[in-house]
């Protein structure tokens, strides 16, 4: 198993700028990306790069990994997406100590309640602030606490009506926190079967009449979206 390892999820300049910042501190460095980059082998990234799914269920960090001492830095570009995977990096590993970046406060306030030990805005990406963060790690609280402590912050469970307002979309080509200010976890289909929002499954299965969506946001969001659903 790795020891002292940093596990960057992302592959973009963001994530190269940490891999830079913290190589002196973390001698194994990984950098996980969703797609396929020819850059992998060329003089612009220095660190092993492997290819990750958000509908993965983490085996590979368990069986490859010391979990007490690494650090997860979730830099995905998408937003929806990176507190996504930071709430799924924080249910499958109570003390996992994870690093989120953050565009703006709102989505601080989110990747704070989905999990994340520490945010850092994307404005401030400097060694010094990398490092301070990494040096004063404050343990990550169990998901459902986190979600349920504040009390404006919900999960709930809303059914898709005869209105269809999605008119057969499938779920990877809406912008779900832009759109209806929501995040959508996953989707339960009328044959009982549930899938991660971000599988490939879900990626290529169309929003039908009575699937039901599991998702989180706040009060007057996800009062907003019930109705629109329920038509």
């Amino acid at each position: 198993m790795n020891k002292k390892s940093a596990l960057i999820f992302g592959y973009n300049e963001y994530s190269l700028e940490i891999a830079k910042n913290i190589k002196h501190k973390y001698p194994n460095i990984t950098i996980f990306s969703s797609v396929t980059h020819d850059d992998y082998t060329n003089e612009h990234c220095d660190y092993e790069v492997e290819h990750f799914d958000l509908s993965d269920n983490w085996d590979y960090l368990k069986n490859n990994y010391d979990l007490d001492e690494i650090i997860c830095f979730c830099s995905l570009t998408d937003e929806a997406e990176n507190i996504f995977l930071v709430i799924s990096l924080s249910s499958a590993f109570k003390n996992l100590n994870i690093v989120a970046l953050a565009n703006n406060n709102e989505e601080a306030n989110k990747l704070k309640m989905a999990g994340a030990t520490k945010v850092i805005p994307i404005v401030e990406t400097t060694a010094r602030i990398i490092i301070d963060m990494i040096e004063k790690p404050i343990m990550t609280k169990v998901l459902h606490n986190i979600l349920y402590e504040d009390n404006a912050l919900r999960m709930l469970e809303i059914e898709v009506g005869r209105n269809n307002v999605f008119h057969n979309q499938y779920p990877v080509d809406i912008n779900w926190s832009r759109e209806h200010g929501i995040l959508v976890l996953s989707i339960i289909h009328q044959d009982g079967s549930s899938e991660f929002i971000y599988s490939s499954k879900s990626k290529h299965r169309k929003i039908q009449e009575g699937d039901i969506l599991v998702v989180a946001g706040y009060d007057i969001e996800l009062d907003h979206f019930r109705q629109k659903l329920r038509g």
